[in-house]
């Protein structure tokens, strides 16, 4: 046996590459808060900016000091002193700029948002379209950057805890849905469960099958289907998994104490794993381990000072500017996005069906 105490884990990603040139399209919270901040921070250069509105672009490139305001995100794309189109714009939308980007010569590489797009079908035309385009397309899964997500990796990877037996993701939290939600037909699993399952994903491999069950949540006022969603999933390598998207969480007035949260728990033959994500709360995620293997059976805690909002985000344009610098794949590539929105697709034929559905049913 061993001790992890003094063990060195790598929360956040080391910047290795730069020096890319950054159109970003859009100016709403994601962009202005989260993308925007990250890409200071980490010193990238943000050379351009457009949205809908050109006139909460422009405050947003006097608050970041971005040189140059375009009137309309085609104009951006066409701007031939940009490397990279990072897109912030609702998925029905951005497929059109996606595609105007993959024409463009000097376009080097795109960063889109999740939901790639409102149907598998649009996703993986897509993701063809820039295989033959020769272009790098990358899709901003960010939560696999979330630190406690990352050092969790990290753990498995070693071996630390065995085979993996059972694995749960709870979120009792309160999204703010964006206006544009409204006018869809999917809302929870698509929108909010994509960054659980694709972390889930991401840990474990891919999925055999997925059972998914909803109810409506009724703080949410606009028609929709999935707004509490509960899936489980059985993987190829054994895992079985659960992941809850409980966005109601109670009642959330005035005077009521709230408990939101979202934690996640790893159980192995030889040890386990469990830890928070901060995002509803402002804090850092955090992660404590046991194993029988390396830590004697004692509770060891990790801990880092930095957050999923924004330095996950860091982490999601480094990889792409560092895939364009030596040729390589990005971590995050769009024909594996696409097998996420086959695992979301999976889902809502299972709550349609009301039955388990086999990944394998659908067509990617």
């Amino acid at each position: 046996m061993g001790s992890a105490a003094a063990k060195t884990f790598a929360p956040d990603v080391e910047v290795r590459e730069s020096g890319y040139r950054i159109g970003a399209i859009g100016a709403g919270m994601i962009m202005a808060d989260v993308h925007l901040e990250a890409y200071r921070e980490a010193g990238f250069t943000v050379a351009a900016i457009a949205s809908r509105t050109e006139s909460k672009a422009r405050a947003l490139a006097e608050r970041y000091s971005i040189p140059t305001v375009h009137a309309t995100p085609l104009e951006l794309i066409a701007d031939t002193d940009i490397d990279i189109i990072d897109i912030a714009f609702p998925p029905d939308q951005q497929p059109a700029l996606i595609r105007a980007a993959l024409a463009q010569d000097h376009v080097k590489g795109i960063l889109a948002q999740k939901p790639l797009a409102l149907t598998l079908e649009e996703a993986a035309a897509l993701r063809d379209e820039a295989a033959a385009a020769g272009k790098v397309l990358s899709v901003n899964q960010n939560m696999r950057f979330d630190q406690s997500i990352r050092v969790l990796r990290q753990i498995l990877d070693g071996g630390e805890l065995g085979e993996v037996v059972f694995a749960t993701i709870n979120m009792h939290a309160i999204p703010h849905w964006q206006t544009f939600l409204e006018g869809y037909d999917r809302l929870t699993l698509a929108n909010m469960s994509v960054h659980h399952l694709d972390a889930l994903r991401f840990l474990f491999g891919e999925p055999e099958e997925i059972y998914t069950a909803t109810r409506t949540d009724p703080r949410t006022e606009f028609a929709h289907e999935d707004g509490i969603v509960v899936s489980t999933l059985r993987f190829r390598s054994g895992v079985l998994a659960m992941s809850v998207e409980d966005v109601w969480s109670g009642p959330r007035e005035e005077g009521f104490d709230s408990d939101v949260s979202i934690t996640w728990r790893v159980e192995g033959t030889q040890g386990v794993a469990k830890g928070t994500i901060g995002w509803p709360t402002g804090e850092p995620s955090t992660l404590t381990y046991a194993s029988t293997l390396t830590t004697d059976g004692a509770w060891v805690s990790p801990t880092w000072e930095t957050h999923w909002f924004p330095h996950a985000f860091i982490g999601v344009m480094e990889q792409l500017q560092y895939a364009l610098a030596t040729g390589t794949e990005p971590e995050l590539t769009v024909a594996d996005n696409v097998r996420t929105i086959a695992l979301i697709e999976a889902g809502y034929r299972s709550i349609a069906e009301h039955r388990p559905v086999r990944i394998d049913e659908i067509s990617v």
